[in-house]
């Protein structure tokens, strides 16, 4: 049987650089997953192999055109959700994916939904006022949050922006920690402060926070008060009890969003002691108003080898 071959020419070295990644990985992920032998000649990226597979690599290179033909570095995530674009028939929701800013960072990055369940989670955000992001590590579910939360605090949408999470301790005691009650609860929060740092100056963040525009506390901080005009995230709320999330969830006042995120796989509660996140999506799933998101493995953002790590966990406990 005849090899068929095809070439793109791509029109810098940069973006030639960008197409392929570091060592080419990008080239020997393409290759691995179709059946194709890409070779990069100068600027010439030729591809060879089965016709169909050779024409869905064409498709898939095409589809990441806007990224490479400006020398911006193709991730792990751009081609699976590529992969899944083409497979799907999905390139033109796929576009419109490539092309919609969320935000930038100080330091000029841009943010955007990099798969399509991140993208879900982000409309689901913008239209619901109870949102539940579930998923493993990595899938940017308190990250996009925190996003969507400084912008709207910015843009004056809400009087302050609450992020909360549990205390609860992986292992460690908190008592053995130094400090006072502050100094031994930053650890568990530290998370939500390097979400805040991508876009508020790390010099400003102090003053927004005295003047009670951002707070940043553990969940007990919450119990008896009445949430009003504020974005508030819980983070980690699988190791909530269902107490503590139904506490949390019923401060919220008149003017005001929150979004719940956790790992249900990554519990650090005793073992006898059921999960808030998990009754609370046993409970609200079907309650109108309330929208819950799932991310997979595939939607893991961090080093490819972490999606891997998921992956295994998933097979392992199925």
């Amino acid at each position: 049987m005849t090899e068929f071959y095809q070439a793109v020419q791509l029109p810098t070295y940069e973006s030639a650089i960008a197409l392929t990644g570091i060592g080419q990985k990008n080239l020997k992920f393409l290759s691995s997953h179709t059946g194709t032998n890409l070779v990069l000649r100068g600027q010439e990226l030729q591809i060879y192999g089965k016709e169909k597979s050779v024409k869905r690599v064409i498709q898939i290179v095409r589809l990441l055109q806007p990224y490479w033909q400006t020398a911006k570095a193709i991730s792990y995530p751009d081609l699976i959700t590529a992969f899944q674009a083409v497979d799907t028939g999905k390139t033109e929701e796929y576009k419109d994916l490539q092309q919609s800013i969320l935000a930038k960072t100080r330091r000029g990055e841009t943010i955007r939904a990099k798969t399509f369940r991140q993208r879900q989670y982000i409309k689901a955000i913008q239209t619901h006022d109870i949102v539940f992001c579930i998923g493993p590590a990595g899938t940017g579910k308190t990250f996009l949050a925190a996003v969507l939360a400084v912008q709207a605090l910015l843009n004056n949408q809400y009087e302050r922006l609450i992020l909360t999470r549990p205390a609860v301790e992986a292992g460690e005691k908190l008592g053995f920690l130094p400090g006072d009650l502050q100094q031994k609860v930053n650890p568990f929060l530290r998370p939500l402060y390097d979400a805040l740092y991508e876009f508020i100056d790390p010099q400003r963040l102090p003053d927004l926070m005295e003047r009670g525009e951002i707070e940043i506390a553990p969940l007990a901080y919450m119990r008896g008060r009445t949430l009003s005009n504020a974005f508030v995230i819980v983070d980690e709320a699988q190791n909530t009890t269902p107490a503590q999330l139904k506490m949390v969830l019923t401060r919220l006042g008149l003017g005001s969003k929150m979004v719940i995120t956790g790992d249900i796989t990554q519990t650090d509660l005793p073992r006898h002691q059921n999960s808030g996140l998990v009754t609370a999506q046993k409970i609200l799933r079907s309650v109108e108003g309330i929208a819950f998101c799932q991310f997979l493995h595939v939607d893991v953002i961090r080093h490819p080898l972490v999606q891997k790590v998921v992956e295994a966990y998933e097979k392992f406990d199925a």
